[in-house]
């Protein structure tokens, strides 16, 4: 296969990395990091712009919300389904948990970045709510 006509790239690394950009919209991958782990989830983010596309690839993660007002609120949890897209919407709270073996694809826009996806600290209540919500869903 010529060059020109393909990139083939690929990313076995910790964490979150973008792999393309083109136009407005960007494809990532997103992999296990320590500060990913239950016990060390302690934010969450929203995108105040755009949604943002999960999908599994392989191994497990679990995708948590907290509403979408000004602040968290209900916590969710859904263990995500490999190959299932998983739409977040603009302005939802949400963080993940994911094992060593898992891999996820992640589609956003290309401008998404920390000037328009704030993050919120959670209270010691949401910290146990969000791991209430993971031993449920399990």
């Amino acid at each position: 296969m010529k060059k020109e006509y393909i990139d083939i790239t690929s990313y076995e690394g910790e964490g979150y990395v973008p792999m393309i950009d083109y136009g407005a919209w960007r494809v990532a991958i997103l992999r296990y990091c320590e500060e990913l782990e239950l016990q060390n989830l302690e934010t969450m983010q929203k995108h105040n712009e755009t949604d943002e596309v999960f999908v599994l690839l392989s191994g497990n993660c679990t995708l948590f919300t907290g509403g979408s007002k000004d602040t968290i609120e209900e916590i969710d949890a859904v263990a995500m389904e490999p190959l299932k897209l998983y739409n977040v919407k603009k302005g939802v709270w949400h963080t993940h948990t994911l094992d060593k073996e898992a891999s996820v694809l992640i589609v956003e826009n290309v401008d998404t970045n920390d000037s328009n996806s704030p993050k919120a600290l959670m209270t010691q209540e949401q910290i146990r709510m969000l791991r209430d919500a993971y031993h449920m869903q399990k």
